[in-house]
């Protein structure tokens, strides 16, 4: 029911309607979010409108709740997965066609909604690394395919923004697959079909091999026995309504500005990835060959990444970033926002120590000369008083020797209500492995600037060589070391609450940071555990590599410790989907559920030994 005194309720209660008839589900639930809008199976966090409902945030709040609800609709994601090729760039250039084909259906039925989705669009495109493209090399080329896939299935132009770098890669798409972009239109009743379609378009890109394998012949097979996967022939939606929400898709939103919510990309469905490729990059997955007896600290030299300089950078105790008087002003300001969350971090505590001390074999030493009396053992004593009285003694066999590093992701978009959880998750955890004999480290990461600092301003003193790489001044945060007690570190741990820490993220380097300092320690046992809401995004660095060139060395560098380093890997992604980057990952949509996660996720690994 309308509201008067509350518009963003009537709007939200209105936009939910609308979703649910889009995607004819009548349980999908929608809300607003100050975060990264993302979609959850049937829940979709579409962007909070300024109060007064501003004409652009109402567009684009519509433009995500459609995009989200034409996906629940039309899109097959056991289909996709099956058909979506393992190369990074190819993936994207995949999915950015399927997202396409299903935006296309619901603009090309209902007016409301492409006006809706054109402005989504637009959204997208304000932190595209193609709207700032000097070079094919810096074209996202999933982000261009997308466009002209659109464009061939509604109609619609590429907005003004993106033409001058889509027109530097546009003429060698239309020679290598200008064929395959037509026959699309063919197919977008089909998923399946549409996927065949899409997988040649990827061959003739040379983006996955000439020759098809197995699954894609199968595929084939299943698309000519004219399987239709999708329920896109209900098409009668004359629902013009305006309404839907949230998408998958509008994670690529947060790609390149350095601004707050400007980082998380695809935060909402894996699917979503149309994160930028750059063309003519392949993305290095996994490892090179590591050379025999090669030290497990210096495996940068096989990446191919590198920062334009190191000077800038730092490693800096949290303690030094500011006075103390401030710091416990700060650590104050962290209890307060939290103190509704007490008995929940009582109870997550008291349940991972549980867990961890079950797993604990005692054994005894017996034939003690005190301790306690070892009752089997009296009988002797009665038979032969000259027996000395025994005693045994108990003694814990504790885990192997471990240590623990929970790397924190203090970039701009953590900023609120995910920071605050991340940091009381950190003390919750450190204080709770300290009682269980297990060393914390805590570290956090982020740059020193935005858009790149005394970095970039070198770079540009010296003339803007080409591909520099790096372009920021990185700082890499200890916020309490593996030997230190929680207590001396509590109060470090209020400096992620300082306004104007939390600004740029550079995973690839923080991570081969934190693992080189857990390689380092004497422990038997490494556990590495990234807290992460968005994959990396520096935007001085993008504007002069490849929209890739981060994400890409953030892979090689997981590739290379799971499958070359004793570290163990571990990550959370807050709203956003890291299962895409690392092994063993799970991805939550409210930063509440931290907590909990966390303390799962360790005890699984402490469960796996």
């Amino acid at each position: 029911m309308a509201n008067p005194d509350n518009p963003l309720e009537t709007f939200r209660l209105a936009l939910g309607g609308a979703a649910r008839a889009i995607a004819r589900e009548a349980e999908v639930e929608l809300a607003f979010t100050t975060d990264a809008p993302s979609a959850s199976g049937k829940t979709l966090k579409v962007p909070l409108p300024g109060r007064q409902l501003p004409e652009r945030d109402v567009a684009e709040a519509r433009g995500f709740a459609d995009a989200a609800a034409l996906k629940l609709r039309h899109h097959d994601e056991a289909l996709h997965a099956r058909g979506a090729p393992i190369d990074d760039i190819a993936r994207q250039v995949f999915d950015a066609a399927e997202q396409a084909r299903v935006e296309a259906l619901g603009a090309r039925r209902m007016a409301g909604v492409r006006g809706n989705l054109a402005r989504l669009t637009d959204a997208r495109l304000r932190t595209d690394p193609i709207v700032r493209a000097r070079s094919r090399d810096e074209v996202p080329l999933g982000t261009a395919v997308g466009l002209m896939v659109r464009e061939r299935l509604t109609g619609e132009t590429p907005p003004e923004t993106a033409r001058g770098g889509l027109s530097l890669v546009s003429d060698w798409i239309e020679e290598k697959a200008g064929s395959d972009l037509d026959a699309l239109a063919l197919a977008i009743d089909d998923q399946r079909g549409f996927a065949a379609l899409a997988t040649k378009l990827l061959r003739d890109l040379e983006l996955i091999d000439a020759k098809p394998d197995r699954d894609d012949d199968a595929d084939n097979n299943a698309d000519e026995a004219g399987e239709d996967d999708t329920t896109s022939e209900e098409a009668d939606d004359s629902d013009d309504d305006p309404g839907g929400g949230e998408g998958e898709a509008d994670v690529r939103v947060e790609q390149g500005d350095g601004d707050v919510d400007e980082e998380g990309d695809d935060s909402g469905d894996p699917e979503m990835s149309d994160a930028e490729g750059g063309l003519g990059e392949e993305a290095e997955d996994g490892m090179l060959p590591v050379r025999p007896n090669r030290p497990l600290s210096d495996p940068s030299a096989q990446f191919d990444y590198r920062a334009y300089t190191t000077r800038h950078d730092e490693i800096v105790a949290a303690s030094e970033l500011c006075d103390p008087e401030e710091l416990t002003r700060l650590r104050a300001y962290l209890d307060q926002q939290l103190t509704h969350l007490q008995g929940a971090v009582t109870k997550l505590a008291n349940r991972l120590q549980r867990r961890l001390m079950a797993q604990q074999s005692r054994s005894w030493d017996f034939d003690q000369e005190e301790g306690l009396l070892d009752a089997a053992r009296l009988a002797r004593v009665v038979v032969n008083p000259a027996h000395s009285l025994s005693y045994k003694i108990e003694r814990d066999t504790d885990f192997r020797d471990t240590v623990v590093t929970l790397l924190i992701d203090n970039s701009g978009s953590m900023r609120g209500r995910p920071i605050s959880i991340a940091a009381i998750s950190a003390d919750i955890l450190a204080r709770t492995l300290e009682r269980c004999g297990v060393n914390t480290e805590i570290l956090g990461f982020t740059t020193r600037a935005w858009k790149g600092g005394q970095s970039r301003e070198q770079w540009l003193s010296d003339g803007r060589p080409p591909a520099p790489g790096r372009l920021n001044d990185v700082r890499h945060i200890v916020y309490k070391q593996a030997d230190e007690p929680w207590r001396h570190a509590r109060r470090n741990l209020g400096l992620m609450m300082r306004e104007g820490l939390l600004k740029e993220n550079i995973d690839g380097e923080a991570l081969l940071w934190a693992h080189n300092r857990l390689i380092g320690r004497v422990e038997e046992r490494r556990i590495l555990m990234v807290i992460s809401d968005g994959a990396p995004v520096d935007d001085s660095t993008l504007s002069v590599n490849s929209g890739t060139y981060l994400e890409r060395h953030l892979r090689q560098v997981i590739g290379w410790i799971e499958s070359k380093s004793p570290v163990e890997l571990a990550a959370i992604g807050i709203g956003h989907d890291v299962t895409r980057y690392y092994a063993r990952a799970v991805t939550i949509m409210d930063a509440e559920q931290l907590g909990g996660t966390m303390i799962d996720q360790l005890a699984s690994l402490f469960d796996a030994t």
